[in-house]
Order: structure tokens, then sequence, then C-alpha cells
């Protein structure tokens, strides 16, 4: 498989079509095209050369260098290591103890606290992160932007499940001398590591990385859809906050906020809307069933929610952080020490359990799921195929999710091109009361799937 590919030179158009193009825009920087919505409200290259040494600067090529190799090399005197979490110096959990950090942040507001430190302390110059631009003529709420204060940087806080990419942020830190951190989710920070291996000005430049947690990026279509069960049309819609904060209720119960141009909103919990649940897999970009990386292994510092009890009932909300460059521990810890943080200390058990879903569909979904029959270039990951390993039940739940995933796309936009919002919605619902009954149910169903999978598994 190598061999052909290297007879075959890796082409952006070729990622898009393989399905493991993520959008990050790695590959149009400098120049070298633009990226655009598809007709799935995915971004893609668009027009786009091909860059030197295109197939080690994609994060979902073959012949990139994975997470393990980076990480390997910027981390390597960590003191701590774990197959789940990466190289790391420290882990905590808790939350920013000063300011409004913590109240306007969708989590514990440390990922907010740490940029801000890092400008404090003269260490960088300018943070790139995703923040808010309002309406777009493409379609977009969202988009990266290079902030140098805090008061910028809090302007951005929240958690942003919306398509964006990296191109014109990565152009702009080419252009304009100065010391940045990156923030993104973890193929978009290996994509800043391996554009960085490749340019000698954005190895000089971009001195810190600070990572999110991800389960998966979805398209521009899941706003759309947003507004179509609330009954306001996309174009009345200003801005939107896809996990409003309430105090009183528990943090993992999400609350998607729409605020329209009238000056009016309109909010509706997750589970109340036909594709709410996180973990089915609506408007999930194809690329992310190939993602092995959960907790953004090559990033400096990384920031999760605490997604266990008690944390995940405290509405305020908790972050869980994981420490790999010894310059940022020293940052937590001093916040810690005088009171400005409100952390304790963990172990990477404790981060892989408020992570455990996330990471079984990353490994041993991804396991199954490299061993299915596809065309084109075949990922190659840190997890060994296997079709061996599951149960019946869980086999299922893979396919369910990746049939979701892929169905969405398209029966979305059969019903965008005919007006009909409605069709969408009631197959969103049978797809979802489908999906539930296959993954919760401990009743007849589940017993009898349970059985099944006790007599053999398929191979």
């Amino acid at each position: 498989m190598k061999l052909a590919l290297a007879q075959r030179p890796l082409e952006p158009r070729g990622m898009v079509e393989a399905g493991l193009c993520i959008g990050c825009g790695a590959c149009v920087a400098g120049g070298n095209g633009r990226m655009a919505f598809d007709r799935y409200g995915q971004l893609q290259p668009q027009d786009a050369a091909r860059p030197k040494d295109f197939e080690k600067l994609c994060p979902f090529s073959p012949f990139a260098a994975d997470e393990d190799t980076i990480a390997g090399k910027r981390f390597a005197a960590a003191s701590r290591r774990d197959s789940r979490v990466g190289h790391f110096e420290a882990a905590y959990v808790g939350h920013v103890a000063e300011g409004t950090y913590r109240a306007q942040g969708s989590s514990g507001g440390m990922v907010t606290w740490v940029a801000g430190e890092l400008l404090a302390r003269g260490l960088v110059d300018g943070v790139a992160h995703v923040a808010a631009t309002g309406p777009q003529p493409d379609g977009g709420f969202f988009g990266y932007r290079i902030s140098r204060s805090l008061e910028e940087l809090q302007a951005g806080a929240k958690s942003r499940y919306h398509p964006i990419e990296l191109s014109g942020v990565i152009d702009a830190i080419r252009a304009e001398p100065g010391r940045y951190a990156v923030v993104g989710i973890p193929c978009f920070i290996k994509a800043v590591h391996l554009l960085r291996a490749a340019d000698e000005v954005l190895a000089d430049r971009i001195v810190f990385t600070l990572g999110l947690f991800c389960g998966h990026m979805k398209s521009l279509r899941m706003v759309e859809s947003f507004a179509w069960q609330m009954g306001v049309p996309l174009d009345a819609v200003a801005g939107l906050d896809y996990r409003l904060k309430i105090p009183d209720r528990p943090a993992n119960w999400y609350r998607a906020h729409l605020m329209l141009e009238d000056g009016g909103t309109v909010a509706r919990d997750w589970w109340h809307l036909a594709d709410g649940d996180w973990g089915a897999g609506f408007f999930q970009n194809p690329a992310c069933n190939f993602c092995d990386d959960v907790t953004a292994e090559t990033a400096d510092i990384a920031f999760g929610d605490a997604w266990v009890e008690p944390y995940a009932s405290d509405g305020n909300g908790t972050n869980v952080v994981i420490a790999r460059s010894p310059v940022l521990n020293e940052i937590v810890h001093d916040g810690l020490a005088q009171g400005r943080l409100a952390l304790k200390p963990v172990d990477a058990e404790f981060v892989a359990a408020t992570q455990a879903a996330g990471l079984r569909h990353r490994r041993e979904g991804l396991a199954y799921r490299l061993t299915w029959s596809r065309g084109g270039i075949r990922p190659i990951k840190r997890v060994a195929p296997d079709r061996h390993g599951h149960t019946l039940r869980r086999k299922l739940i893979y396919r369910m999710r990746a049939g979701i995933a892929f169905w969405s796309h398209r029966v979305f936009w059969l019903a965008r091109l005919t007006g009909q919002p409605r069709l969408y919605i009631a197959w969103a619902r049978a797809a979802l009361r489908l999906y539930q009954a296959l993954t919760y149910s401990r009743g007849r169903l589940g017993r009898f799937i349970d059985g099944l999978g006790l007599a053999g598994r398929d191979g």
C-alpha cells in the first residue's frame, strides 16, 4: 500500500475523496488555495496546489509523523507517560478561582486563564484561538483570530462545535514577527506541529500549543438543524452558544442557545433535539472515524471537561488539565499556590475515566473500523485493526454511529434542497430511537443482542 501511494503522490483532493480531510486548512496556508464549505457544510480545500511534502503536512496522511513521534520529541523529558493520555508532567482537576473565567467559559475557565498568563508573563505576543465572528457570507459563525490582550481572549471563551480552519491565522503568524500560542483540537495541534517541522519561521514563532480534548467535529449544518428545530430561519440567527451555562443544572445537560438578529433569543436542551445525542454522530466529519487522539497528546497543555461525578453534576463547570510542558506546569503550579486556581492533582487513570466513552470509541471502535472494506487511501494509526475483540452489540453500535454520520449529511442536504426540514427531522428522530435502543437498552432487545454476541463473533 505504501508503494502504491509513493507511485501516486497524495493530493489534497485525494484526502477529501478518501474521507480523511478534517478541513484544518494546513494544505492551503501560504497561498496554496482556499478553504470553502461543500454541500454538506464541511470545509474542504478548493483550487489547492499540492504543497511541497504534502504527505508530511496533512494530519491524517499515512506518511505524516504520528502523535507518538511528535510528542516523544517534544516531551522526551516528561516524567510520566500513559498510552491513553500521552506524555505529561502533571494532571489536575478543578477550575479557575479568580475573576469571571469560570463563569464565562463552557467549563472551568482554564483555557482562557492559561492563555492569559502566557500574555501577562510576556511569553507570547499573541494567542491564536477561535472566536465568534457573527454570520459570515459562507454561513459560518466562528473563525480563528489572534488576540493580544486578556479582554480579547475572554471575548473568545466557550466551546465551539463548528467547522473552522487554520490557513488565515497561520499566514498571519508568518507575516508578523513575534511569539505565538495556538489553541486547537488534537488534529489541528498536530497539523501545527507538522507545519512547524516544515517551516523554520513557524517553528520559531509558534512557541506554545494549547490543546482541547475532542469527541469529533461537526459540520456547519448542525447550526441550521438547531434553527429548524427551534422554529427560526437561519438568516435570523446572529450568533449561538452551543453550551449555555446554567449553574444550577448539571454541566452535562447541554442547552443550545441562538441569538437572533432582532435581539431575541431561542434555546432548547440538546436532549429535546432530534440530533442532540452527541455520541450518535450526527453531522460528524468523516475523518473523525480515523482519529486516535482524544486528549491532544501533542499539545504543551491540554484541557477537557471532567465527565465524572461529582464534577459532571456541577453546572459551574470543571476542567481536567494535562500539563506536558514544564513551563506550563509551573504556571499552573504558581496559580494553585497563589490561590488563583482551585485544582487538585490527579493521575492518568482519573483523566482516562473522564474521557472513557471517547477513548473507547477512538481505540476499541477505531480498531474495528480499520477492518472495514473501503477504497482509496488507508489510514495508518497507532491502533491495530481488530475485528474479533468486540461484542456483537459494540460492533452494531459502531456501525450505527458510522451510518448516522454518513446519512445525516445526505438526508439533511436533501431536506435543504427540497425545502422540507421535516424530512430530515423525522429521519433523525427515527435514527436516534434505534441508536438509543441499541446503545442503552437493558431490556428484551439488549438481552437478545447480548445473547447473540455470546454465540459467536463475526470474522
